[in-house]
């Protein structure tokens, strides 16, 4: 067994330009959901965490919203 055979096997990384900018200026430049959903930069994770704390905050808004019905 010379060749070790994944079980699942990897896709290929998406392709994405470099952002020489910051953070910010990074994923504004590539479109906030662009950026979170297709990693069209190196901000992709950043952005797909911004994203994640955005509808964390909205499910909760609604939940005590429907705790004070």
């Amino acid at each position: 067994m010379s060749e070790s055979v994944e079980r699942i096997p990897r896709r290929p990384p998406p392709e994405f330009e470099e952002s020489d900018k910051d953070m910010m200026s990074g994923i504004s430049e590539g479109g906030f959901l662009d950026v979170a959903l297709n990693d069209v930069n190196q901000y992709g994770p950043h952005a797909m965490v911004m994203l994640l704390g955005v509808f964390a905050s909205l499910t909760g808004l609604v939940l005590l919203l429907l705790m004070m019905l």
